[in-house]
């Protein structure tokens, strides 16, 4: 009989890994390529990106879908006003509402990681889906996540659209809200009230995670911050700007999974999946509290201490 190109633990631990730290500034990608490279063994020859017909490629964008479909479920009031809104303007011909804006400018975001994502994601991957460079980005990544906080300290947060739903202000002038949901909707206004030229900025700030070590969230919320977002309004852009890109790439590819490199893994892709999704869900709870409150400095000491000891592995191996 033979050997499936992926077990079911390297399934569930891989899984475990992409619901995690695709939505923890702290890369996914970065660590799909450096984890199975460090357990070596067959680890090391299944879970390759760089490989011809990778059946570990295929893995990877099917547990992406899982992710998109947590991010789709955590945050459904706000996609239900968001594709509202879109279909609504559409219809009028018209923008008028924060909704309708936000669906817009969401699109517009998206469109240069897209054509980029299209253009360069094989050569980028091919080239670099290797524990070095992996390792390489990973610190930079860090000392990335670093520098935002370091150079917005002095910043004061933006309110772009001032929101009559709070309940009252604390000592730092920072509204609070009635309810949960009242404050989803007043950070979505605020979101709403960003210029284009802004909205696409931190959009195409998604680019960057192409690289192998970089993290998606990292850079669009680092984007964020450094034009006057707030980390909880900041973090939530960045969530929403995921999605859309997140559920297409894997759309795209999944495809695949009836063909060659999707052979004797189907049961290995939805235990996964099943992983991913809750991992992400989990993940998201936790990160839209811990971005109420705190910055990115915990995750740029991660990155740049996991990638010293990943650079300083690599060198001797």
């Amino acid at each position: 009989m033979a050997v499936p190109a992926l077990s079911y633990p390297e399934a569930i631990v891989i899984g475990l890994l992409q619901g995690v730290t695709e939505l923890f500034p702290v890369s996914s990608l970065g660590h799909s390529v450096l984890i199975p490279a460090f357990i070596g063994g067959r680890w090391a020859r299944d879970l390759s990106l760089t490989a011809a017909a990778s059946p570990y490629l295929t893995f990877v964008v099917a547990v992406h879908v899982a992710t998109a479909v947590a991010l789709i479920v955590f945050f459904r009031a706000d996609w239900v006003r968001i594709v509202k809104g879109l279909f609504t303007s559409l219809r009028d011909r018209r923008i008028d509402t924060a909704d309708q804006r936000l669906a817009w400018l969401l699109v517009v975001a998206t469109i240069p990681v897209g054509l980029a994502g299209l253009l360069l994601e094989h050569a980028v991957r091919s080239s670099l889906g290797k524990p070095l460079p992996a390792s390489i980005f990973l610190v930079l990544n860090g000392v990335m996540l670093a520098a935002v906080e370091r150079l917005r300290r002095n910043k004061a947060d933006v309110t772009a659209i001032p929101v009559p739903a709070v309940a009252g202000r604390d000592e730092e002038g920072r509204g609070y809200y009635r309810s949960a949901e009242q404050g989803e909707i007043a950070s979505d206004n605020r979101l709403a009230g960003q210029s284009w030229g802004q909205a696409t900025l931190i959009g195409a700030a998604q680019i960057l995670a192409l690289l192998p070590g970089i993290s998606r969230s990292g850079a669009t919320m680092g984007a964020g911050l450094l034009r006057g977002l707030s980390h909880e309004d900041a973090a939530r852009f960045a969530f929403l700007l995921a999605t859309p890109v997140i559920l297409a790439a894997g759309v795209l590819k999944l495809p695949e999974l009836a063909g060659p490199t999707g052979h004797g893994i189907i049961g290995q892709v939805l235990a996964g999946s099943v992983v991913a999704g809750v991992a992400a869900y989990l993940s998201l709870r936790f990160l839209t509290r811990y971005f109420e409150t705190r910055t990115l400095n915990p995750f740029a000491v991660y990155c740049i201490v996991a990638g010293l000891i990943s650079l300083a592995w690599t060198a001797t191996h």
